[in-house]
């Protein structure tokens, strides 16, 4: 029994009815209206069930006429990856995949990139910043033949969206870095065949009351984020015994950012599937399904406590027992964090990987198909994405360095050397298409980021992350400096697209969520001042001579 909590309280809130778990009936006082609509149609049927088969068969216009199946292409259709753009794209979708550790092949690429040939301009891919795939345009009509087209190229898009865990994260230089501490594929690999039964479907965990972030750390220089993660496995040894200490609870919302903390837990490697089930049960069973801005997992940790939480996890281990933190932490404190963009020797002797900087994650049809070709003609068939929105391209002879940097698509388009302000720069899909944004995002961050490296040098990279909401998709509080869509008011008054911007964001061992430094700032003139300023000020930029105004 946990201390000071009422043994009411610590009843589970689901229980399992006909292979699904649903909210039982005594606690559906107060909850908000999407436990409403898992309430009216369990999500998971669309899938295990085969009932978006009938769903894509039906016309747009037939589908806005009934409430449930407006819901579906609205709501549930998120637990198979499927976001409908009701507000910039109606009837089209994005939709979001399962990529663990972020490793790809060349053949899926190239699927991907067919599906998207097909919707000409309303087509194209993101990559996120969780080492993932996201491909735009989408059509209802299309989704059964596009769900059995991923399965044959091992892919699947189940699970990634709304309730759900998402897509495992893990060092994108795993297996290769010489510096790493454990190669993370297996493990992001195991959780994901976890998470989702191996792509046919896990409803034990589909009904969470909020998504659910995951990494396994293999590098010192943490490229995985563990901080911003709901479950961070943390590489130490106990005894001889290669494990994990866990941090639990990091997240991003519009009413409040909180780093991950420590769960005072270390798991040996066996026992990660075990003590991720454990935890992903205890939120199911015991978060709150109220207010939705209220109802991720550090909210459940802080009204039963860290011991009070982590108690909950250990008697849902397979054991009832979890051992305490090692002090044998793996990872180095005192590591500068390596660049992985351009070329760098592998561990493999006579290789080296190649990390290409993909402005704001942004891919068209033909990019794809030249990026499968590329890693087929001179790497393993294998590409990596990242987290910052980049492509690494692993496994190349150095004999064929030379030749791959003279492609014209790493000459002109995805550089291994990119302008320096360049190097960090990340964007969310922005109000071109995403229905939450306020503002456009991606298309402006490399417009401004242009016009400032015209006008101020800098010696090392800042990174500079832009989101077009509250929500924080690109993750503005770990940027060096953060911008968050908004609208202000300009110099006459009038009301426009503007951010809000963040400065000290820190990644890494010193890890630090950045702070508002100045709010409503229009994107116009006064946003590019603010920027050089900044930079000449915190970052230790000098002012270029300017040859030419250019408005901005």
């Amino acid at each position: 029994m946990v201390e000071g909590i009422d043994a009411a309280r610590l009843e589970p809130r689901v229980e399992e009815r006909d292979g699904y778990w649903v909210l039982k009936e005594k606690f559906r006082g107060g909850i908000n209206p999407s436990e409403k609509v898992k309430i009216e149609k369990e999500p998971m049927k669309l899938f295990m069930e085969n009932g978006v088969e009938e769903l894509a068969k039906m016309s747009i216009e037939e589908i806005e006429k009934c409430k449930v199946t407006k819901d579906d292409i609205d709501t549930r259709l998120k637990w198979l990856g499927l976001f409908h753009r009701r507000k910039h794209q109606y009837g089209r979708f994005m939709m979001r995949l399962k990529l663990p550790n972020g490793v790809t092949t060349s053949a899926q690429t190239r699927y991907l990139a067919s599906v998207i040939r097909k919707y000409g301009k309303e087509g194209c891919a993101d990559v996120t910043t969780r080492q993932n795939w996201q491909i735009r345009g989408v059509v209802l009509p299309d989704v059964p033949d596009i769900l059995k087209g991923l399965a044959k190229v091992g892919l699947t898009s189940l699970q990634s969206g709304m309730d759900n865990a998402r897509n495992p994260v893990g060092n994108s230089l795993a297996g290769i870095d010489p510096h790493e501490i454990v190669d993370t594929q297996p493990y992001t690999n195991l959780l994901s065949q976890f998470i989702t039964a191996n792509s046919q479907g896990n409803p034990a965990i589909t009904n969470l009351p909020r998504k659910w972030n995951v990494c396994v750390v293999g590098s010192h220089d943490l490229y995985e984020h563990p901080h911003i993660n709901d479950l961070a496995y943390m590489p130490a040894t106990k005894n001889g015994r290669f494990g994990f200490n866990l941090l639990v609870g990091g997240f991003f919302s519009p009413k409040r950012c909180a780093e991950a903390v420590p769960l005072d837990a270390w798991v040996p490697a066996d026992d990660l599937i075990p003590v991720c089930k454990a935890v992903l049960e205890a939120y199911r069973d015991l978060g709150s399904r109220g207010n939705r801005q209220r109802t991720r997992i550090m909210w459940l940790i802080d009204e039963l406590g860290i011991e009070g939480f982590r108690s909950e996890v250990e008697k849902r281990m397979p054991q009832q027992q979890l051992e305490r933190s090692s002090s044998e932490d793996l990872v180095q404190k005192q590591w500068e964090r390596r660049d992985y963009l351009g070329v760098h020797p592998q561990k493999q002797e006579g290789y080296s990987f190649v990390g290409l900087h993909i402005p704001v994650g942004r891919v068209q049809a033909d990019d794809m198909d030249e990026l499968a070709r590329l890693a087929d003609k001179y790497g393993s068939g294998e590409l990596r994405l990242t987290v910052e929105q980049n492509i690494i391209i692993p496994n190349v002879e150095n004999s064929n360095i030379e030749s791959l940097l003279k492609e014209s698509l790493l000459v002109e388009k995805f550089q291994p050397a990119p302008p320096i302000l360049m190097k960090g720069l990340v964007a969310c899909t922005g109000n071109q298409f995403c229905g939450q944004a306020i503002i456009e995002t991606k298309a402006r961050a490399v417009k401004l980021t242009e016009e400032v490296e015209r006008r101020v040098s800098v010696t090392r990279a800042v990174r500079m992350h832009w989101t077009g909401c509250p929500n924080s998709c690109g993750q503005v509080q770990v940027a060096d400096i953060g911008f968050m869509g908004c609208m202000t008011r300009d110099r006459n008054g009038k009301i426009v697209e503007g951010v809000d911007v963040y400065l000290g964001g820190r990644i890494g061992s010193d890890s630090h969520l950045g702070d508002v430094y100045k709010k409503g700032v229009p994107c116009d003139e006064d946003l590019v001042n603010l920027v050089v300023d900044i930079l000449v000020n915190y970052f230790g930029g000098l002012p270029r001579e300017r040859e030419e105004e250019e408005e901005f």
